[in-house]
């Protein structure tokens, strides 16, 4: 069952989101757990007429192996190869999969905070020329059983689940997702005349000043599966506090019940429930990682359970997320950081809303607009 979910999602990141085009040159990355998907992907920009560049596969235990035993400078190097083609290459395709989610639960957190710090220009390049337009870019999942088990369902569940996500169930994925870049671009029409947004909810009353700010429609190009709208806040334009009822996941370690008040645009105040020791890390000794980088509200209505992998789940329909740390040029954003760290709230609970310029667009769940 569900066969082809290679061959169709494969067919759906060349041809429809990044568009390899003859004489692209194309960046593949990804473990070895997905090989196979690899191998599809790999036949697609070929027969695209695209130059690939590099395959960057990944083994088990890798990243486990690199943080236990390599030096400080080596864990502050940067590569100048991944550099070089993070500045040349066209197109940039990362099939997302793990051997193991937990594999760096263990690694202290001024380690991690290490290495984002060392890899801060290699990400403020890609952000740039992927907002300019000049590095198309996409993310998918390949539905391994690490991923299945940290979402508490078997193999094949977990694969109806994505292939569903993904819409690869329609007659004509890729038209699909054309509609619905159609069908929200209304949305995104009226968000952008927008100066304010209120998010009301469990434990939450947040202003955030928007205007001039540009909303994106995402709709399977940069993300697959897909289904949000987001913005970049206007940094000092950030007030009240917000409760996350799902856990933050930063490499690895999850951070339950993460609470946050922000003060003219910084975090003032946070607590957790659990994983409050790399909370603190992240929003007071990275640098601007206690600024907002993103809003965004989930729209993907196929997606209704939270499978701890934020490519799925900030897409869920009836949810909204932010982000901590750098946001995205292309929105107006002008923060930048080492990280981009998006935490996920549940705006289906009675009473939750928001509200643009004073008024209830969207109600427990669902827009009015």
């Amino acid at each position: 069952m569900y066969a082809d979910y290679n061959e169709k999602l494969a067919k759906l990141v060349v041809q429809y989101a990044v568009k390899v085009e003859p004489g692209d040159t194309v960046y593949i990355k990804a473990p070895t757990v997905a090989s196979s998907l690899v191998k599809y992907v790999y036949l697609e920009v070929i027969q695209a007429g695209g130059y690939i560049t590099f395959v960057d596969l990944s083994f088990n235990g890798q990243d486990e192996l690199f943080f236990k035993y390599a030096s400080e400078n080596q864990i502050k190097y940067v590569n100048p190869l991944k550099l070089e083609l993070i500045k040349t290459v066209k197109k940039y395709i990362n099939l997302y999969a793990s051997f193991n989610t937990r594999d760096l639960t263990s690694v202290p957190p001024e380690k991690k905070v290490m290495i984002a710090e060392a890899n801060k220009e290699i990400n403020k390049i890609f952000l740039e020329r992927a907002g300019s337009k000049d590095l198309m870019w996409n993310i998918s999942p390949y539905p391994c059983d690490a991923f299945a088990q940290e979402a508490n369902m078997g193999p094949l569940e977990y694969k109806k689940f994505a292939y569903n996500a993904l819409n690869l169930h329609q007659p004509d994925p890729v038209q699909f997702w054309k509609d619905f870049e159609t069908k929200q671009q209304k949305v995104v029409d009226i968000l952008d005349k927008g100066a304010t947004m209120q998010i009301i909810g469990e434990d939450t009353d947040l202003t955030l000043g928007i205007k001039g700010r540009i909303w994106e429609n995402c709709s399977g190009h940069e993300n697959l599966p897909d289904g949000e709208v987001f913005t970049a806040p206007i940094e000092d334009a950030v007030n009240g506090t917000i409760r996350f009822t799902y856990p933050g996941i930063m490499a690895g370690q999850e951070i339950e019940d993460i609470r946050l008040t922000f003060k003219e645009g910084k975090v003032v105040e946070f607590d957790a429930a659990k994983g409050k020791e790399l909370l603190e890390k992240m929003v007071t000794t990275v640098p601007n990682a206690d600024v907002l980088g993103e809003l965004a509200v989930g729209t993907n209505y196929g997606i209704q359970r939270f499978t701890k992998n934020m490519l799925f789940d900030e897409k869920m329909g009836g949810t909204v997320h932010l982000a901590l740390g750098s946001g995205y040029p292309e929105t107006g954003s002008k923060n930048e950081s080492s990280i981009h760290w998006d935490i996920l709230k549940d705006m289906k609970v009675p009473g939750s809303k928001i509200l643009l310029d004073g008024d209830v667009i969207y109600k427990e769940g669902k827009w009015l607009i």
